[in-house]
């Protein structure tokens, strides 16, 4: 029985927007690409384009062998779980498409497996050109596919003996595209997207990263140079691997934040205001026009849960509550602001601003006790999304805490951060143990 490799991904510019997907199907044996997809679809979200690369890879490895055993490989998770009968699929537009990709292959002969977005550029640069050519008022043309020459340019030279066949034509091959796209740029691994037009960072090494329309020259400069201040720091050598990516999202307003109010997890548990919720949805907008999200994590608290809960459903994903980021417990401050804290509590106000092991009034958690919960579920964290983008939603300490962890900073520097409601800030974990840093806290784009 033959085997295929089938490689899907699909795209939306806007969520929903003008999307298109891109599909190939590969023999397992040889490497060889056998058959290559591409279409605009008009107006769609992205898990709607995802689908329907699965099912256009599917198709044409049926028309290939409809005998063969397919392997399927994507970089949407929520494809791959729902697909394998892990996670159901509650989207009315999803269960259609989900059905149809069911019957093309018996269930007994396809697998899934996820894999990170830079294992999946063939199919990428396919659905990309999809929509490149649906916004010229044309449709993809197989003659005009850069594909597989762009993917093969940036795979390493094959090792295996002199006489082995299979070897010698990947190589062969890869010669060949090496040659042909000398010049060629694709998106590296850890690429963190940033939803700020101005960014301010602790870090040296960081710059500016705004969202692009997902696709074409633009979209892959701004891949390269988002990697280069995040995933590949000048320390880091190169073939660390792919990082954990924690992209740390601070929740929306709640009626307190204006006020500048002691808001932790031992006060009223606020929800968001009108004005926090309407951040939430624009920060889910912007993640989702960028993509690179693959699980969410929240806060046990309301406001994180509810902030999170907006770019789930926006990106199709599921909310995991991790009672490790949860925000200090400020004991009697909680409701109350700084001036009303210095007015009751002056003496205990001072230790708290001094010593890191001090606590707030009536038996609230010191930055030291933060930082121990913190750095416990950081480490979690780390072992169980090796090489992932996670979305965590969090507080401010949390967030100034992971932050702070990763620069080796003093606790003092907790008091030199600013944090604005619904920023995001990202720090990417190598397998070194090192760390790199990029925080974003104009949320100007959010509002506008």
């Amino acid at each position: 029985m033959r085997e295929f490799i089938v490689e899907a991904d699909g795209g939306s510019r806007g969520n929903p927007g003008p999307a298109g997907y891109g599909s190939v199907v590969i023999d397992a044996a040889t490497g060889e690409t056998l058959a290559e997809r591409a279409e605009y679809i008009g107006v769609a979200t992205n898990n709607v384009a995802e689908y329907r690369g699965l099912v256009a890879g599917l198709r044409a490895a049926h028309e290939l062998d409809p005998t063969a055993s397919i392997h399927v490989r994507m970089d949407s998770k929520l494809v791959v779980e729902q697909m394998s009968g892990r996670w159901k699929i509650k989207h009315p537009d999803m269960k259609p498409l989900a059905m149809e990709a069911g019957r093309v292959f018996p269930a007994d002969r396809v697998t899934y497996e996820w894999i990170p977005r830079e294992r999946n550029k063939h199919a990428d640069r396919l659905a990309n050109e999809a929509m490149d050519a649906g916004k010229r008022g044309e449709q993809w043309s197989a003659s005009a596919s850069t594909a597989e020459l762009d993917v093969k340019a940036a795979t390493p030279e094959p090792s295996g003996p002199p006489g082995d066949a299979v070897a010698g034509v990947a190589r062969a091959r890869a010669a060949l595209a090496s040659a042909s796209v000398a010049s060629a740029a694709g998106s590296s691994a850890g690429a963190v997207a940033s939803t700020s037009a101005a960014s301010t960072s602790t870090s040296a090494s960081s710059a500016s990263f705004s969202p692009g329309s997902g696709g074409g020259a633009a979209k892959a400069e701004a891949d390269v140079r988002a990697a280069k201040a995040v995933a590949t720091p000048g320390w880091a050598p190169a073939d660390m691997g792919a990082p954990a990516t924690f992209v740390l999202l601070r929740h929306g307003e709640t009626p307190l934040t204006p006020q500048k109010r002691f808001s932790g997890s031992g006060g009223t548990d606020p929800s968001l205001s009108d004005v926090g919720r309407e951040q939430a949805e624009r920060v889910a907008a912007a993640l989702a026009r960028r993509g690179t999200i693959q699980e969410i994590l929240a806060s046990p608290l309301a406001r994180t849960r509810e902030t999170a809960g907006a770019v789930a459903e926006r990106l199709g994903l599921e909310v995991t509550v991790e009672d490790g980021l949860r925000e200090t417990d400020f004991g009697a401050w909680e409701g109350l602001t700084f001036a009303e804290v210095r007015e009751r509590y002056p003496q205990d106000l001072n230790r708290w601003l001094s010593d890191p092991d001090a606590e707030p009034t009536g038996g609230g958690e010191s930055f030291t006790a933060t930082a121990t919960r913190i750095a416990a579920t950081r480490d979690k964290l780390i072992a169980a999304y090796a090489g992932r983008t996670v979305l965590l939603v969090t507080h401010v300490t949390p967030i100034k805490t992971f932050v702070r962890l990763a620069l080796g900073a003093p606790p003092e520097s907790l008091f030199k951060m600013e944090l604005s409601a619904a920023s995001l800030s990202a720090v990417a974990y190598y397998a070194d143990g090192n760390a790199s840093v990029r925080l974003f806290n104009d949320t100007s784009h959010l509002r506008a």
